[in-house]
C-alpha cells in the first residue's frame, strides 16, 4: 500500500525528465523531440524548395485504356486491355462448347475441360506445366460453357512470352494419352455423382430447363457428359471434334495487364502458322445452326427427403424452374432484360446480409415476404449470341407445389404491368454497381474482353454499358416482358411431382390476364 501511495504522489507532482520538460509561465511553446530543420520559415501550405513537382491523377469520366484488337493473317484475333499491376491474365477463348456437339457424342467439351493443361509436345506432364508457371508466380484454369471454351493463365507480366507459348502448346498440341483420357473419365463420373447428390439443385435444374427450352438443338444439348457416353469418348473422337472447332478463326487470344504490341508479337511467334496435333486440314463440318426455341417440360421424379450431407436434416423440397425466351446479348433488348432480371431479383428465404442483398426486389417483396413456406425464389437470365432465357427458380414443400407454381406465373404476368419508377431506378443502380464491382477483378475483365471480342469482334466499355442501362425506361420493360410472355414456357421440375400442374395448365396461366392456373374440380377428395 505504501508503494502505491508513493507512485501516485510522484505522478501528481511530476518527477525526473517530465519535471524538466514542464514549461514556465510565459515561456514560448516548443516541441523538444521535433527535428530542427534548416528551413524553419517554410510553411506547410507551400511546396518545399527543391522538391520535384508532383503529378496528380485526373479523371474525365472516360476509360483511358480502351480495348485494342488485332487480327492475324490466319484469322486469330488478339485483344488486350491495359491495367496497372505486376501480374497479368492471358488466355485463349474458343468458339466451342456443348452446343456444337449435335453431330458428335455429347460430352466432348466436358472431357476437354478435364484434359486441359495435361501433357503436350513440349511438356511431359501436368506437373511440368505447373512448375513452369510457378517460376512466374502463375496459376492456370480451363472452363467450358455451352458456347465457349476458355484456357486462362494468371502470372507475372515479365513471363508473357512463356505464358503465350505454353497456352499455344496446351491448346494445339495436347497428347491426349490413354492414361489421361482414363483419368478424365474418372473425373467426369465423380462430377456427375456430385451433381446428383448435392442439396443445391440449381445446376441440374439449369441443365433441365435448357433441355426443355431448346429440344435437341444447340444450347439445349447436354452440357455434362451423359453417363452412357463416358466409355465411348476416346482420342480419335476428340481429334475429330478438335479438327473442326479448334481453328484460328474461332479463337481469341485475350490479355489484361499487358502491352498490346508485346502480346501481338508473342501471338505471331507461337500461334501464327502453328501445326496442330490433329493435322492441318481445314474445318470441313462446322455446325452453324441457330438456336431454335421450342419450349416444353422436363421432369425428374426424385426422392429429395434425404439429401442432407451432414447430421442436420434438410427439408424435403420440390424444385420448379419456369423459363421464357428473352434475347441474345447482341440485341438491343438485352439491356432491358438484364434490368428486368435485376428488378425480379430474389434469393433464399434466409439471408444474413444487409443492404444490397436484393431484399427490395419483387421476388422478395411479393413472394418470400408474403409466403413463409417458400424456401427459394430466384430469377436468372441466360443469354447467348442468338437467343436468351429468363427463368424463375422456386422451391417449396411438395404439398404446396400447385400454389407455388401459381405464384410464379402471377409474377411473370406482373412483369408486363406497371413499373414503379423507384424500383426501376433501384434495379438500374444495382445493375451498374454489380457491373463496375465485378470489373474491378482482372480475371473478370479478361473474360469480358475475350467473350465480347469472340462474339462481336469489338468490346463495349463499361461507361457505354452504363449509359445504355441509364436509358432504360418503364415502357421498355413492359415491351420486352409482353413480347416474352407470348412465347411457350420451358418447365423443369425436380422432386416429388405428385401435385405438379400439367404443362398445358402452366401455359394457360401465362397466357391469362392474372396468371391463375385453371381450376380443377374433383368429385371425390
Amino acid at each position: 500500500m505504501a508503494a502505491m501511495l508513493l507512485a501516485a504522489t510522484r505522478l501528481l507532482r511530476g518527477s525526473g525528465s517530465w519535471r524538466r520538460l514542464r514549461l514556465s509561465p510565459g515561456a514560448p511553446a516548443r516541441r523538444p523531440l521535433s527535428s530542427r530543420g534548416a528551413r524553419p520559415g517554410v510553411p506547410l501550405s507551400s511546396p518545399f524548395p527543391g522538391a520535384p513537382k508532383p503529378v496528380f491523377a485526373s479523371a474525365d469520366g472516360q476509360e483511358k485504356f480502351e480495348t485494342k484488337v488485332t487480327t492475324l493473317d490466319n484469322g486469330l484475333r488478339v485483344a488486350s486491355q491495359n491495367k496497372f499491376g505486376q501480374f497479368c491474365t492471358v488466355g485463349i477463348l474458343i468458339n466451342s462448347g456443348s452446343r456444337y456437339e449435335a453431330k458428335y457424342l455429347s460430352g466432348i467439351a466436358h472431357f476437354l475441360e478435364k484434359l486441359a493443361f495435361s501433357s503436350t509436345d513440349r511438356f511431359d506432364s501436368k506437373d511440368e506445366i505447373l512448375l513452369t508457371l510457378e517460376k512466374h508466380g502463375g496459376i492456370c484454369d480451363c472452363q467450358t460453357s455451352r458456347d465457349t471454351t476458355m484456357y486462362a493463365v494468371s502470372a507475372d507480366s515479365k513471363g508473357l512470352d512463356t505464358v503465350v507459348g505454353l497456352l499455344a502448346d496446351v491448346v494445339l498440341h495436347p497428347r491426349l494419352t490413354d492414361e489421361e483420357v482414363e483419368m478424365a473419365r474418372t473425373a467426369v463420373r465423380f462430377e456427375l455423382e456430385d451433381l446428383s447428390m448435392r442439396p443445391d439443385p440449381e445446376p441440374l435444374l439449369t441443365e433441365m430447363v435448357h433441355e426443355a427450352a431448346y429440344r435437341e438443338n444447340t444450347v439445349g444439348l447436354h452440357r455434362f457428359c451423359p453417363s452412357e457416353n463416358i466409355t465411348k469418348i476416346n482420342r480419335e473422337v476428340l481429334h475429330s471434334y478438335l479438327r473442326n472447332y479448334y481453328t484460328p478463326d474461332r479463337m481469341v487470344l485475350a490479355g489484361v495487364g499487358v502491352e498490346h504490341a508485346h502480346l501481338v508479337e508473342c501471338a505471331r511467334r507461337h500461334l501464327l502458322g502453328a501445326q496442330p496435333a490433329w493435322g492441318s486440314e481445314g474445318a470441313a463440318d462446322v455446325d452453324r445452326s441457330v438456336a431454335q426455341y421450342t419450349g416444353g417440360a422436363v421432369k425428374l421424379e426424385k426422392d429429395m427427403s434425404n439429401v442432407s450431407l451432414g447430421p442436420a436434416p434438410f427439408p424435403e423440397l420440390t424444385h420448379i424452374m419456369i423459363g421464357l425466351e428473352s434475347s441474345s446479348f447482341l440485341e438491343e433488348d438485352f439491356i432491358p432484360f438484364a434490368v428486368l432480371n435485376m428488378m425480379m431479383g430474389g434469393g433464399g428465404s434466409f439471408s444474413a446480409g444487409g443492404p444490397g442483398k436484393g431484399m427490395f426486389t419483387r421476388l422478395y417483396l411479393n413472394v418470400l415476404n408474403r409466403h413463409h413456406w417458400m424456401y427459394n425464389a430466384t430469377s436468372y437470365h441466360h443469354s447467348y449470341e442468338d437467343t436468351g432465357l429468363l427463368c424463375i427458380h422456386a422451391s417449396a414443400d411438395p404439398r404446396q407445389v400447385r400454389e407455388m407454381v401459381e405464384i410464379i406465373t402471377k409474377e411473370f404476368i406482373l412483369m408486363a404491368g406497371t413499373v414503379d419508377g423507384v424500383e426501376l431506378e433501384r434495379a438500374k443502380t444495382q445493375l451498374m454497381s454489380m457491373l463496375m464491382m465485378n470489373l474491378e477483378s482482372r480475371p473478370v475483365i479478361f473474360e469480358d474482353v475475350g467473350r465480347q471480342v469472340l462474339a462481336a469482334r469489338s468490346r463495349k466499355l463499361p461507361h457505354e454499358l452504363c449509359a445504355l442501362i441509364r436509358n432504360v425506361r418503364p415502357e421498355d420493360i413492359k415491351r420486352v416482358a409482353s413480347k416474352m410472355l407470348r412465347g411457350k414456357p420451358a418447365v423443369a421440375a425436380l422432386g416429388d411431382l405428385t401435385d405438379l400442374p400439367t404443362y398445358e395448365h402452366i401455359q394457360a396461366a401465362l397466357l391469362s390476364k392474372d396468371g391463375r392456373l385453371p381450376r380443377m374440380y374433383r368429385l371425390f377428395r
